[in-house]
């Protein structure tokens, strides 16, 4: 027999299923992102940190890490945003600084301070960036658009977006600088030939 209360009581299942859905889908989302993303109390504790700021903080940290520590580095940014909030109490202030340990391991840091209503104190969000794994991503799109075929092209062309010098890639691959400016030689024509075929001048 079907009741009011039959049917309450399936509509708060429903209800409480959906949420759950909604929670599993958006941890997934959370977990799958390149960034690294973490929810830190304006004391210092982590309260949620997702895989990608895992693997920064063993990179961040090194010989040191430890699953449940935040690394100073970070935590020193969060300081000084409570330090600004203090002072302007009123804005929304946004902080963002590089921690930079070489040309291949710079994280950029921004720092939220978080004021929502059902916790009693602040918390910050902190999202990280690896940059030099935003730069390969741009760079594999680059190989593709613009034909290096190359293995040797492409790496060139990648510690050159990260803003190596001439010297520092031939030193970094174990090529002579002349071999590096070939290359880059190369590749330049490569690239002025794609951004001409896109972007033609003249008329039709």
């Amino acid at each position: 027999m079907i009741t009011l209360t039959n049917i309450s009581l399936n509509l708060k299942d429903n209800l409480k299923y959906q949420n759950w859905q909604q929670a599993d889908f958006l941890k997934e989302v959370i977990e799958s992102l390149q960034d690294g993303l973490l929810i830190i109390s304006e004391t210092g504790e982590l309260i949620y940190a997702n895989a990608s700021a895992h693997h920064i903080f063993h990179q961040i940290s090194q010989d040191n890490y430890h699953q449940h520590k935040l690394p100073q580095a970070i935590w020193q940014i969060c300081e000084l945003l409570l330090v600004s909030h203090n002072l302007f109490p009123d804005k929304l202030l946004i902080l963002s600084d590089e921690i930079s340990l070489d040309k291949l391991k710079l994280f950029r840091v921004r720092v939220k301070l978080l004021n929502l209503a059902k916790f009693k104190y602040h918390c910050f969000l902190v999202t990280i960036e690896n940059r030099y794994e935003s730069i390969r991503n741009l760079v594999n799109a680059e190989v593709t658009q613009y034909n290096l075929t190359q293995q040797r092209e492409a790496d060139i062309w990648s510690l050159y977006r990260a803003s190596y010098s001439y010297k520092e890639i031939a030193d970094h691959l174990y090529i002579s600088i002349n071999t590096v400016k070939k290359h880059m030689k190369n590749i330049h024509a490569k690239r002025q030939m794609f951004l001409e075929s896109q972007f033609p001048t003249g008329g039709v």
